[in-house]
């Protein structure tokens, strides 16, 4: 991937991690000019959006903050690491889970 084009995408690739509106609003950003820098944050951020959705469904029945907090913890660390890689123009999936959200979500 050329250098311009990471430039071009950047900015839609950190406003994807903006929770699930960010998701939303770098979707429509990236709709008229394909960017795959940008699709590819898109499909990590909408990833984690829905990882924490997940982890909120799982950890409420429990009312216990000592099930939950690591649970969001590990959910923050790996939304920081998406940020950071999309603010320095890496193109590198977010551990563990990454590989996994490029392949579930390769339609966007």
């Amino acid at each position: 991937m050329n250098p311009e084009e990471i430039r071009e995408g950047k900015t839609t690739a950190i406003t994807a991690y903006i929770l699930i509106v960010g998701v939303l609003i770098a979707m429509s950003m990236n709709g008229e000019t394909k960017n795959r820098f940008a699709a590819f944050h898109i499909r990590q951020a909408a990833g984690l959006s829905l990882l924490f959705i997940s982890v909120g469904m799982i950890a409420s029945p429990f009312g216990n903050w000592l099930i939950s907090a690591p649970l969001y913890f590990a959910n923050m660390i790996l939304w920081i690491y998406g940020v950071s890689t999309a603010v320095r123009g890496e193109m590198q999936p977010v551990p563990l889970v990454g590989s996994f959200f490029q392949k579930f979500l390769k339609s966007i």
